[in-house]
């Protein structure tokens, strides 16, 4: 018997033991309670407290061993499962994910914000910071344009050290080459209009901090190069300007961390290229001196110290995804 069965159950007997009848006594009337509420009914003979209590650990330990079997079964059956058939799942749930919430994505939901004396900081993830970097020195580096030339800050050619980033899937870079783009400095990027947002930066290990972070968004940024874009007014994924690109791909200055992005969560409001946190410019292990900032995905694709920002129509290679996580890493 259901647990709302039984519910309805003890509720009858209230009602014989208010009246005192029993609700076979008048089956037609309009105040039976099973009439009422068209229930089946079935009342077992009444029972000692020593039997009902039998009765009911036999049905609970049976619904345990019952349960517990079939966990085991799921556990050793994704055990014994080939790698491949895992994986083949695992990247269909991705997928799956993904579409889903490329479906319900709206530029006009933004995350909470929290008032900023709640603001703390904790410090996760060094890949790509481990060399030193003289923020005074540094420079961004924007390719992947149609005609770059067009703009003032445009340079035939920027090589950074080591310079083997994973761009696109269908262009990677040759080691030592210039690669040419515009080039961009701290300052220009605070020319921007500022924003100050004090919002929830979630990690995929399970913990979450609220964090004041100062920046510009990123679809200002883009507006530059896409004069489609309008600031409040940015197109869904399948509304895009025939001119903007699809993706994003973001290296940092050492190209040993790459993320790839989506243009369509890339450009929500609340994704920033950041330059101050909880009111300080960045410190290095934060990402000094320009990092990215969402609240639409996870922190692993929050790439810190951006070198070069790539506009691709080509899906860019991920550092974690290539470990098995989600490319998408929207929460």
């Amino acid at each position: 018997m259901s647990e709302d069965k039984k519910v309805l159950l003890e509720k009858v007997r209230e009602f014989e033991a208010g009246i005192g009848q029993t609700v076979d006594s008048f089956p037609d009337d309009a105040n039976n309670t099973a009439s009422v509420l068209k229930e089946y009914r079935y009342l077992s003979e009444p029972l000692s407290a020593e039997d009902a209590k039998w009765k009911m650990f036999a049905r609970s330990r049976r619904g345990f061993l019952v349960g517990g079997v079939a966990a085991i079964a799921g556990i050793l059956g994704w055990r014994w499962m080939p790698d491949e058939t895992k994986n083949r799942l695992l990247r269909r749930t991705f997928e799956f994910n993904e579409k889903l919430s490329q479906t319900f994505f709206s530029q006009n939901e933004l995350a909470p914000e929290f008032p900023r004396e709640m603001a703390s900081e904790r410090v996760n993830g060094m890949i790509g910071l481990e060399n030193e970097l003289d923020t005074k020195t540094w420079q961004l580096q924007v390719t992947g344009l149609q005609n770059p030339q067009q703009f003032s800050q445009y340079s035939a050619g920027i090589t950074f050290p080591g310079d083997n980033a994973p761009r696109s899937l269908d262009t990677p870079p040759v080691p030592d080459v210039p690669v040419p783009g515009l080039i961009y400095s701290l300052d220009d990027i605070k020319s921007l209009p500022r924003v100050e947002m004090t919002t929830e930066f979630k990690c995929i290990e399970g913990w979450s901090v609220i964090v004041n972070w100062t920046g510009a968004r990123f679809s200002d940024f883009a507006a530059q190069f896409f004069p489609d874009l309008i600031r409040g007014q940015t197109p869904n994924l399948h509304n895009l300007p025939e001119n903007l690109t699809k993706y994003v791909s973001l290296v940092t200055p050492d190209r040993s961390y790459y993320v790839g992005w989506d243009m369509q969560s890339i450009l929500h409001p609340q994704t920033l290229l950041a330059y101050e946190m909880n009111g300080k410019p960045l410190t290095p292990e934060h990402g000094a001196p320009l990092r990215l900032i969402t609240t639409t995905k996870y922190g692993i694709k929050q790439l810190k110290r951006i070198g070069r920002i790539e506009f691709t129509n080509e899906r860019p290679r991920d550092y974690w995804a290539e470990s098995d996580y989600d490319w998408y890493s929207g929460h």
